[in-house]
């Protein structure tokens, strides 16, 4: 019997998991320089080390030998396997599932159409910004400006109920990324989110997965978030984080706030290491993910009772999560 091939949307996925930086540093222990990883190289002999790794590009090179490649590559050679062994050590490391079936197969496809879709949505809302006077004068207001916008890519969702619909007309898409929302009488769809400005989520490798929106006026609820949809988990996401890897990859500590404006706005006044959870309490998933990416993490709370309420869940979290090495503050602002 013969076996499927691997989709090249799986294998792109599974890219997109995964941190070079990591898989590598376990094998041939990395030093940091500037942006990049040093090394001696593991695949000739050397003195002085030759060997980059370029996170930003998931990358690895060798100047002495000329041995390059991703991830895939690095394990095949390093470790002598053919390139489907690479994927499955791979896929495990990162608890990921390889297709083996027509079914699964089609899951990736649809994912690879999703993040699409997304982008050209964030893409869309984020030209209507720019010609949106209210919705740029709250910003103003609230001191948030161009720059810090662009940064983060802000868009504004018109207050129409189908200004989606008539841009995109591909409904099935729309629905399944949650910017749709299905009428009760199933007679139609209908935006997700309007008159808000929207805050798009995105993965370790920037692409958008959903997004936040929250109100210009006194509406309820003030924030709207993404439903979970094949690519957004709430409970395993955190707003910020890419922002914050492309300032620094590794950044010396992690300030967890909020919610998103909590995030723009200090980015804005140069503390560019903060990341909030998406409306829901910070969970292990969570902290693993900040954990990974810093030694040191703050949790930095309003001091009602809603704000220590929401550190107490945090610290349930953090605690199974502490080893040597690892460190969790706790900051209260004024009640």
């Amino acid at each position: 019997m013969s076996v499927a091939p691997i989709p090249p949307e799986f294998i792109n996925e599974l890219l997109a998991r995964s941190d070079i930086v990591q898989v590598i540093d376990a094998r041939v222990p990395l030093r940091k320089k500037g942006k990049n990883y040093l090394a001696c190289c593991p695949f000739h002999t050397e003195k002085t080390p030759s060997f980059t790794v370029t996170p930003e590009k998931q990358f690895y090179y060798c100047f002495g030998c000329a041995a390059g490649g991703n991830v895939l590559s690095f394990l095949m050679e390093y470790e002598q396997l053919n390139f489907l062994e690479a994927v499955n050590q791979l896929a495990e490391q990162y608890g990921i599932a390889v297709p083996q079936n027509a079914q699964q197969q089609e899951f990736y496809k649809v994912s690879s159409s999703l993040y699409s879709v997304l982008e050209e949505v964030a893409q869309f809302y984020e030209k209507k910004l720019r010609d949106d006077a209210s919705a740029i004068d709250y910003l103003k207001q609230r001191g948030i400006s161009g720059e810090i916008a662009k940064r983060f890519h802000l868009g504004y969702a018109p207050a129409a109920w189908d200004t989606l619909l008539k841009k995109f007309k591909n409904s099935e898409d729309l629905l399944a990324s949650g910017l749709l929302v299905e009428k009760s009488d199933r007679q139609g769809f209908y935006d997700r989110f309007r008159d808000r400005i929207l805050f798009p989520i995105r993965d370790r490798r920037g692409r958008v997965i959903g997004f936040g929106g929250r109100v210009l006026t006194q509406q309820e609820p003030k924030y709207l978030n993404s439903p979970e949809t094949t690519l957004f988990h709430k409970g395993k996401e955190l707003y910020g984080l890419y922002e914050t890897c492309q300032v620094n990859r590794q950044p010396d500590r992690i300030i967890v706030v909020e919610g998103y404006m909590d995030v723009v706005s200090l980015f804005q006044h140069g503390i560019t290491q903060a990341v909030a959870t998406l409306g829901t309490a910070t969970t292990p998933d969570h902290a693993e993910l900040l954990f990974r990416n810093s030694a040191d993490v703050y949790f930095c709370f309003d001091g009602d009772k809603a704000g220590r309420a929401a550190a107490w869940k945090a610290v349930e979290s953090i605690i199974p999560r502490m080893r040597d090495g690892r460190q969790a503050f706790f900051l209260f602002l004024p009640d």
